[in-house]
């Protein structure tokens, strides 16, 4: 069908409910919106959806929903696995629940099991929650940080964690191929529950993922004392973290914690901020207000799903609140988990953290300094996750932690995809270690830039919008990859590693060797002086994004070379789109 038959066909077949027609005859005549929602189907990429919410083949409604799990299904029925179950969890945005409700359906319908949670659950809870149950997958309805405007829906296999390679793009074909509405399947929650298909996640799931968090706990004779001392200011932003954050500090010890009354319920709307991320300043503004009144040492916002952490930090010496990126939070943590395990005696001589080629390279010096091994992954946690079960197969290397630059971390095993309810736990209580020192965190991490390098990093976006948006960005990709420079910025390029197409050019040898990562659309640059830059498309929106990383000799030297390097890529770019 054309483009304008596919809308008549929505508009008209009663198949589709009163309410999405209407909403369809709503737009009738405007030719850029008719396209706009029906020029392509709504792409089940490595992540899954994701999109903004409506009527039409390129928007999140239940008719996509269950045109994807229908393919899951499809693909489930293929496997041979004795119990075909799937977990179900969903977030605060808006028809979240809906959207969780339909997938449950349609894999009933199918004769698939399914454990869905009661009410609104974190992303983790639904990783911990396939392993604890045993089941077969998972899916969690979040579309993460983005604006209010966007749904998503993401697949775990058995493992917790989310799908790669190769199931990733076998998955991708199984849902390709449910080209027709007939195909799709699904039935009454009153029958489901009646063929004994449908069942509700207990709160015993609640319990054991506390009780995990807390086994985690390096210092609890620490806690005993400055614990109640520490006094934090917490933000869910209207998303799911409000609980379990809650719980997981009280039971370990902080009782002065202060949530943001004006962002604590659940709001699919986000009422209070332009977007739920704990990546914008914007989004700490009540919560700094609040900080500054009840004289917090410690600042802190999760995301809707509560998979990211943003963190604020009190300096002692002036009072100041100061932010930590993504990568400075990683960092942290993990210098604080690798030197006090060093001193307890427990640091495994085989210990390894994962990082993603996007991150921070403080990484690499705080590892070496404790003789760990680190490795970097493809852009995503979902790698990470990937890189556990490797190591629980092999015996080679202990997991010890895991962090990406969009502030995604993970202490511990018991989950397999970042946690920012396990970040927050380990965060208050390395706040508290080093507060009982009188050392503020701005102090501790000015040490690690001291001590490893002042390194910094920053995330530019291009967007191109519309129908044409996608192809102008490959078409960018095709043409650096064609070229690629040799010097950036008058500093002379080391490698151009292009994953696409698995290679590694070495401009110092004139050798190309394999890239040895999952193919993927990413071309990177090393630089002779440490630096890095790396470019790829958003898997999910229509922009390309621009990672950067340097290392200066103090603050403002590493932030006037991250500025000459952003420049340059930006003109570069624009010049090719």
């Amino acid at each position: 069908m054309t483009l304008n038959e596919t809308y008549e066909f929505w508009l008209n077949n009663p198949y589709f409910d009163t309410d999405t027609r209407q909403e369809l005859a709503s737009i009738a005549g405007d030719e850029v919106e008719i396209t706009e929602r029906f020029y392509k189907n709504l792409e089940f990429g490595t992540g899954g959806l994701r999109g903004i919410i409506g009527a039409g083949t390129n928007r999140m409604n239940i008719y996509t929903v269950r045109k994807a799990t229908q393919g899951l299904a499809n693909y489930i029925q293929k496997q041979s696995v004795r119990s075909k179950t799937v977990a179900i969890a969903y977030d605060s945005r808006n028809m979240s629940s809906v959207f969780a409700e339909e997938a449950a359906l349609c894999l009933n319908a199918n004769q698939i099991n399914t454990c869905i949670f009661p009410s609104l659950r974190p992303t983790p809870m639904l990783s911990f929650a396939i392993r604890e149950l045993g089941c077969t997958a998972g899916i969690v309805i979040t579309a993460s940080h983005n604006p209010a405007e966007y749904n998503g829906y993401k697949v775990y296999w058995t493992d917790g964690a989310q799908i790669t390679a190769p199931r990733d793009k076998i998955l991708m074909d199984e849902i390709n191929a449910v080209t027709d509405f007939s195909q799709v399947k699904t039935m009454s929650r009153e029958a489901a529950e009646k063929d004994n298909l449908y069942h509700v996640i207990s709160s015993e799931i609640d319990d054991k993922y506390t009780a995990s968090l807390k086994t985690l706990i390096l210092h609890p004779e620490v806690l005993k004392t400055e614990a109640p001392k520490l006094r934090i200011v917490y933000t869910p932003l209207h998303g799911t973290g409000n609980h379990p954050v809650r719980r997981i500090l009280e039971e370990t010890g902080f009782i002065q914690v202060y949530v943001v009354k004006e962002q604590e319920l659940p709001d699919g709307n986000f009422p209070t901020v332009s977007s739920p991320n704990p990546e914008n300043p914007e989004a700490f503004s009540l919560a700094l207000k609040l900080a500054k009144q009840v004289d917090a040492d410690l600042v802190l916002a999760t995301d809707p799903d509560a998979d990211r952490l943003g963190l604020y930090a009190k300096d002692y010496k002036n009072g100041e609140y100061k932010s930590f990126s993504g990568n400075m939070t990683g960092a942290f943590l993990l210098y604080y988990i690798v030197s006090q395990k060093k001193a307890l005696g427990t640091l495994a001589a085989n210990s390894a953290v994962v990082t993603t080629i996007v991150s921070g390279k403080m990484a690499r010096e705080i590892a070496a300094d404790y003789n760990v091994e680190c490795m970097e992954t493809l852009t995503g946690f979902k790698y990470i996750g990937e890189q556990i079960h490797i190591f629980e197969k092999t015996k080679k290397y202990e997991y010890l932690f895991g962090y990406e630059e969009s502030y995604g971390c993970l202490v511990g095993t018991y989950v397999r995809d970042k946690d920012a309810i396990v970040a927050a736990m380990v965060l208050c209580e390395a706040a508290a270690w080093y507060k009982y020192h009188n050392i503020s965190l701005p102090e501790q991490m000015e040490f690690l830039f001291e001590t490893y390098g002042y390194y910094k990093e920053s995330l530019t976006t291009i967007t191109r919008e519309g129908r044409d948006g996608i192809s102008k960005i490959n078409r960018a990709m095709d043409e650096i990859r064609r070229a690629a420079p040799r010097h950036i910025g008058g500093i002379r390029v080391i490698q151009f590693r292009d994953y696409l197409n698995n290679r590694i050019l070495d401009f110092m040898t004139d050798q190309e060797l394999p890239a040895n990562l999952p193919a993927s659309n990413v071309i990177y640059f090393e630089l002779e002086d440490k630096s890095w830059c790396c470019i790829r498309p958003s898997g999910t929106e229509p922009k390309i994004k621009i990672y950067i990383g340097v290392v200066g000799s103090n603050h403002t030297d590493a932030s006037q070379r991250l500025t000459s390097i952003t420049d340059i890529l930006i003109k570069m770019l624009e010049g090719c789109l």
